[in-house]
């Protein structure tokens, strides 16, 4: 299991396109992938789970991931949250 705490910085959140994008990447591995914001855990797999936690600029969340691939998931959805993907 990979964690990392994550300090969300794209201008828009974690809404829309940017969700879309996001989930795509997430689904790129194999590993299974979870985002915690609050007491909220959602699946980074599920485009309705991700777009339901209202994450915002500024908001903190914690990308965890088990799997053979754990480490290069969760870093490649990091560099995600810190900038726009337009």
């Amino acid at each position: 299991m990979y964690n990392k705490q994550i300090v969300v910085k794209c201008e828009s959140g974690l809404h829309n396109r940017q969700a879309t994008y996001f989930v795509q990447k997430a689904n790129e591995f194999e590993c299974s992938i979870w985002m915690e914001s609050g007491n909220r855990k959602m699946n980074a797999k599920s485009l309705l789970g991700i777009m339901s936690m209202g994450i915002v600029t500024g908001a903190t969340v914690t990308l965890s991931a088990d799997g053979c691939d754990a480490e290069e998931a969760v870093n490649a959805l990091e560099a995600l949250l810190q900038r726009d993907v337009y």
